[in-house]
């Protein structure tokens, strides 16, 4: 009853400050419901974007990796930190002198309507069948993991799972469609908080148990009962999934980090909705270093999941999270972790689903459907359609238990399908003024083929990484877009005009910050590495 009612009270918290910091906003206008009404701080996107992108997919997914091989899938949270520094610097500068609310707006304006309509398409797909429902699927397995919610409900663990999506996502749909970015953002830098303090539980008191109560002593049995190549996070150039091979963290993985910190809907429209650029500056940077904290209390997870089970997991991965949580979580406390994590996967699933409902407002239903619409009926308009696509992604959820090779992979695998297109359409849209529309349209549909084609390469004995896949594919994508761009220019030069939408003084310090956060990050490295921990253990 305790767990039940810690679980409640937190959670009843977080809506409750949510509620309390939006009720005053105006939510019948496109910049306050889509945009926050471009008020926030950099904190706050900080917070939102730590939080939009870390949820079970992740804490279940990259520990699972983990568990199964060693610290490399620490690469994705780690790399991720160049990706955002990225972001602040070359991305935001151009994303808010145009004053766009969606990706997709600024392709209209560098290309045409077309583009700007194929790429909302793609993201929207993706979105609704891969996204959205892993995100439920991997919050309903964590719950159902953790509680044993099936064996108590007498249900298989399909039905129980099934029950959870409904409910997690019933919940995190009323965030996203009736409080809009603001509510949204609001609730994710609460639970960032509550995320961190109940993330670092985890290992610290998996290794105090480890140590019969003394931090020290556990750390000496962890270091002594692990294999030091699982400390290793860089891995033989042939690695197979879910490793990740060291070369393509040059390549294929800064690739994937640029699209989706850079280009990704549910990411940026954080960003946009600063108050200037200097605030989404600070946040997009304060993330990066946000994003070099987390193998120390999700990657490293694996590894002591491992010390607890040893291989006896191996069959099914993704347990080894909720496992390990059931293990060393104290039973006062699963209420407050159970909420912790609660909000991370409400934080993910609202706000891709608010990013769903501006996609499609601003981009088919005002320009196709309702030209004179006013801001009130567009989110009218927005409401209706979020509520339709939480009914859709809360159907396919439960049937991510058919992903083939583990969460963290189904989903990145699924993104390779449109990923590298369209960073290469915004990276040409910046740097390019001649490249003209059609140049995209080409490019997304040789990469679709392509990337489709590469998927039969096993059934014939060749077995490559998709991250060397989307190195090749993204450097052909690129080629395409020139190529076009030179057999059939523009009439005229592109100019990015400033539309005056936010003050465009960047932040003073954000150069000393950036590269701080290098130094950082090669520091981790270097702790995970064979010059590191995976060579003196």
């Amino acid at each position: 009853m305790f767990t039940i009612l810690t679980f409640i009270g937190f959670t009843v918290l977080v809506a409750v400050i949510s509620w309390l910091r939006t009720r005053h906003d105006k939510l019948d206008t496109q910049q306050g419901y889509f945009l926050a009404g471009r008020g926030l701080t950099g904190l706050v996107i900080a917070g939102s974007l730590e939080l939009t992108n870390l949820s079970t997919e992740q804490l279940v997914g990259q520990t699972g990796q983990s568990y199964a091989t060693n610290m490399g899938a620490m690469n994705w949270s780690v790399s991720a930190s160049f990706a955002l520094l990225c972001l602040a610097m070359v991305f935001l500068p151009r994303y808010l002198k145009a004053g766009i609310t969606t990706i997709p707006e600024f392709l209209e304006q560098r290309y045409d309507s077309t583009v700007k309509r194929i790429i909302s398409f793609l993201f929207l797909l993706g979105y609704l069948l891969t996204y959205l429902p892993t995100v439920l699927y991997s919050g309903a397995l964590a719950f159902n993991r953790i509680f044993g919610l099936d064996e108590l409900l007498g249900l298989t663990s399909f039905q129980t799972i099934a029950l959870l999506c409904f409910g997690i996502g019933l919940i995190g749909a009323i965030y996203a469609i009736f409080g809009g970015l603001k509510a949204v953002a609001v609730s994710d830098t609460i639970n960032g908080i509550g995320l961190l303090i109940g993330g670092f539980l985890v290992p610290i008191l998996a290794i105090c148990m480890m140590g019969g109560g003394s931090f020290i002593d556990g750390m000496k049995d962890f270091i002594a009962n692990v294999p030091a190549e699982k400390f290793n996070s860089i891995n033989p150039a042939n690695a197979l999934p879910p490793m990740v091979p060291w070369p393509v963290l040059f390549l294929g993985m800064t690739f994937n980090n640029l699209f989706y910190w850079c280009t990704n809907q549910s990411i940026i429209q954080r960003a946009l909705a600063g108050k200037n650029l200097a605030h989404s500056q600070k946040g997009a940077i304060f993330t990066g270093f946000l994003k070099l904290v987390d193998p120390f209390f999700i990657t490293i997870c694996g590894l002591l999941a491992y010390r607890f089970f040893g291989d006896s997991l191996m069959g099914n991965t993704d347990a080894a999270y909720p496992m390990l949580v059931a293990k060393v979580i104290p039973a006062p406390l699963l209420g407050f972790f159970a909420a912790v994590l609660f909000g991370a996967i409400l934080s993910s699933f609202n706000s891709a689903l608010n990013s769903c409902v501006t996609l499609y407002t601003l981009d088919f239903h005002r320009p196709l459907i309702n030209k004179t619409c006013d801001d009130a009926h567009l989110v009218k308009v927005g409401k209706k359609f979020g509520t339709v696509l939480a009914v859709i992604a809360i159907c396919v959820a439960p049937f991510v238990i058919n992903a083939p090779s583990g969460l963290y992979d189904f989903l990145q695998d699924c993104f390779g399908f449109y990923s590298m297109p369209i960073l290469a359409t915004v990276l040409c849209g910046f740097y390019s003024k001649r490249i003209p529309a059609l140049a995209p349209k080409v490019t997304l549909v040789a990469h679709v083929v392509l990337y489709g084609l590469s998927h039969l390469l096993p059934n014939f004995g060749i077995n490559v990484h998709y991250l060397w896949i989307l190195s090749v594919l993204f450097i052909v994508d690129m080629l395409i877009m020139f190529a076009v761009g030179k057999l059939r220019p523009r009439a005229t030069d592109f100019v990015l005009e400033d539309v005056g939408a936010v003050d465009l003084t960047p932040w003073k310090y954000a150069k000393p910050a950036c590269v701080l956060c290098i130094v950082c990050m090669l520091a981790v490295y270097w702790l995970f590495s064979p010059l590191g921990l995976g060579s003196i253990l």
